[in-house]
C-alpha cells in the first residue's frame, strides 16, 4: 500500500489515531504506509488519508453521517469512496462482496468530521 501524497497532514493523523480495531466486525491488519488503515483477511476496507482534495467531479456523490462521498463502481464489486469537499481527502476501498460500503461510510462518518469541510454534493 502506497501513502497519499498528503499522508503528513495533521488533520490525517486525527483520523488514523481514532480508528477502531475493528470495523464492521473484521479486525484492523497492519499497514506499511502512513495514514493508511485496512481491515479483513484478506483486506475488506482499505483507508488512505492525504489525497487532493475533491470539489469537481462527475462521479455519483451520497451523503453518510454528514459526509460527502464519490462513488466509483468502475471495479465493482470493488467500490472506491472518496470524500468530498473535504481536505485533505480519504479514500476508502471496499469489498462488497466481504462488507457493506455503507456500513463502512456511516461507521467512519465520525471521523472524517477531523477533515475540514471545504464543499457540499450538489444535487440537480
Amino acid at each position: 500500500m502506497e501513502s497519499a501524497v498528503g499522508a503528513n497532514d495533521p488533520a490525517c493523523a486525527e483520523v488514523i489515531v481514532r480508528l477502531g480495531d475493528q470495523l464492521v466486525g473484521e479486525d484492523r491488519r497492519t499497514t506499511n504506509a502512513q495514514s493508511t488503515a485496512a481491515w479483513g483477511d484478506p483486506a475488506a476496507v482499505i483507508l488512505r488519508c492525504g489525497l487532493e482534495p475533491v470539489t469537481v467531479s462527475q462521479l455519483p456523490c451520497v451523503t453518510a453521517g454528514d459526509v460527502d462521498w464519490l462513488i466509483d463502481e468502475s471495479a465493482a464489486p470493488t467500490y472506491r469512496f472518496i470524500t468530498f469537499g473535504r481536505s485533505p481527502a480519504t479514500e476508502v476501498i471496499v469489498d462488497s462482496t466481504q462488507v457493506s460500503g455503507v456500513s463502512v461510510l456511516d461507521q467512519l462518518a465520525p471521523l472524517m468530521q477531523f477533515l475540514p469541510a471545504t464543499a457540499q454534493c450538489q444535487t440537480n
